[in-house]
């Protein structure tokens, strides 16, 4: 059996590889490389987050486990609400702000959902899966060149913020580079103990007991309560076709896969030529018609019922539509047909790492753009929304996984590889870097982001790149059959791919 690997960078294609090499499934290879992916990318994610996994197997239904983030603060008195948070300014991205410190902290999901994966799943032992993470972090690793990038903003307003935080990613006073070794000892003996122990450690045990006394006595709301009820839960997935392949992605309440789904089902067939001017211009307006469907409609809602939007795209109703770098992605695929896709985001990160731990905690309560209803505005045990859409494409004999980080971009970018390659024949490594287009929004209206070769020719203002860019996505995908073995990584954010 051959597996290949495509992730957010090449320690993590590397880990799910040598995994697969020593006889794991492609689900035991996604599980591996993100776990590395979330442990390698400082400021970009971390395994204190949240995700979405996706698998399908040959003989059986897709399924996603939802393992995302969800609003603690059970048993707290009302006026416990509202606290322990800090609005901060950086200039990544063009200027954002975001709210971080111990309020910001929700509770964490991404390690239960990979624990139920394997056990349902896999074909090695959970110990085995997180081996590849714990050399990591105990051996040390180079810092990425999109941990670099984002950390020039981040380290002094958010990952400055804790001793121990700036502490492992500093030399003295100076910042470290693209390069340097970044070394997570204490993460190393944690994830020791949760290899040996299993997720209950986190969620019931000693760990989850440290991380929330440190989260409450800085203001926040995660208890032990809220660790202990959180339960991941089993969906299935949004299911849609493109040139005679079945999709699956992620479903309702997450909003990235609805969003996926309604712009492939708005688009099928225009790309059989490639993007000329006429079908740039056609996607930016169905891009524009989705963006504003979810802005008016999902965005506000607390549980977004994302089922209209799919059936209103399904009839291309596009009239009636119009009323982060935080995140990380692997993709596998195995020639025995499985597929696995797993997406991960812990926010922008809330700066904190409780003692002994090695852990950066997320800062998903505190994500302005997602938190529609305001900090600590909903009611505890409520999912969060998430743009995340981890995909899976089965053809007559093959599997597709595919994935992106990248906030809205995410649906954009994905969309954009897949009618490349499905649907006008590109090779997946070209589809992969084909240009980009994607639609936002300005006081002035809609504006286009475009990269070199998209050629929109349509009446709104555009915003010109001067080459591909990490703003439009990053893209890791991998694709088996019994003729075929390839993965593909996005050349804006020097992901790795490798093939066991």
């Amino acid at each position: 059996m051959s597996v290949a690997v495509a992730a957010a960078n090449q320690l993590a294609a590397d880990a799910g590889a040598a995994v697969a090499a020593a006889g794991g499934s492609a689900v035991d290879a996604a599980i591996a490389g993100v776990l590395v992916a979330a442990l390698t990318e400082p400021g970009v994610c971390s395994p204190a987050g949240g995700g979405f996994v996706t698998i399908w197997g040959p003989d059986a239904p897709p399924v996603t486990i939802d393992g995302y983030l969800e609003m603690p603060g059970r048993t707290l008195p009302p006026e416990a609400f509202g606290h322990g948070g800090s609005k901060v300014w950086m200039a990544y991205g063009g200027g954002m702000e975001t709210i971080v410190g111990p309020g910001s902290v929700a509770t964490p999901g991404g390690f239960k959902a990979l624990a139920e994966a394997s056990d349902r799943f896999g074909r090695l032992p959970w110990a085995e899966l997180l081996q590849p993470a714990i050399a990591a972090a105990r051996d040390g690793f180079p810092l990425s060149a999109s941990s670099d990038s984002y950390l020039e903003h981040a380290l002094d307003p958010i990952y400055g913020i804790d001793p121990r935080s700036r502490a492992v990613l500093t030399d003295g006073d100076r910042r470290l580079r693209v390069g340097e070794i970044v070394r997570l000892p204490d993460l190393a003996d944690l994830l020791d103990a949760l290899a040996e122990e299993g997720v209950d450690l986190l969620y019931l045990g000693e760990a989850g007991a440290i991380i929330s006394e440190f989260v409450l006595d800085g203001g926040g709301i995660l208890t032990r309560h809220d660790l202990a009820a959180y339960e991941t839960v089993w969906r299935t997935p949004i299911s849609s076709g493109l040139a005679g392949r079945a999709v699956a992605t992620n479903p309702g309440p997450a909003v990235g896969g609805a969003g996926l789904v309604a712009m492939l089902e708005l688009t099928k067939g225009w790309a059989h030529e490639g993007f000329g001017p006429e079908a740039a211009t056609r996607f930016a307006e169905v891009q524009e018609a989705v963006f504003s469907y979810r802005r008016r409609v999902l965005d506000p809602a607390v549980v977004p019922d994302v089922g209209e939007l799919v059936a209103r795209a399904r009839v291309g109703d596009l009239a009636a539509l119009r009323g982060s770098p935080s995140t990380v992605h692997v993709s596998a695929a195995g020639d025995d047909g499985w597929g696995c896709a797993i997406t991960f985001s812990a926010g922008y990160g809330s700066g904190c790492m409780p003692p002994g731990t090695g852990l950066w905690l997320n800062n998903s309560l505190g994500e302005i753009e997602l938190n529609h209803g305001g900090f600590h505005s909903l009611r505890p045990g409520t999912r969060l929304s998430s743009n995340m859409a981890p995909t899976l494409v089965r053809g007559e004999d093959s599997i597709l996984a595919i994935g992106s980080p990248g906030a809205d971009r995410i649906t954009t970018a994905i969309a954009t590889t897949l009618l490349a390659h499905v649907d006008a024949g590109l090779s997946l490594e070209d589809a992969v870097a084909h240009p980009r287009l994607h639609v936002e929004r300005t006081p002035d209206g809609p504006r286009v982001a475009l990269e070199p070769g998209m050629p929109y020719e349509g009446p709104w203002a555009s915003r010109q790149f001067e080459e591909l860019h990490m703003f439009f996505g990053g893209v890791a995908a991998a694709e088996a059959s019994p003729r075929m073995v390839i993965a593909a990584s996005d050349p804006r954010r020097g992901g790795g791919i490798a093939v066991a």
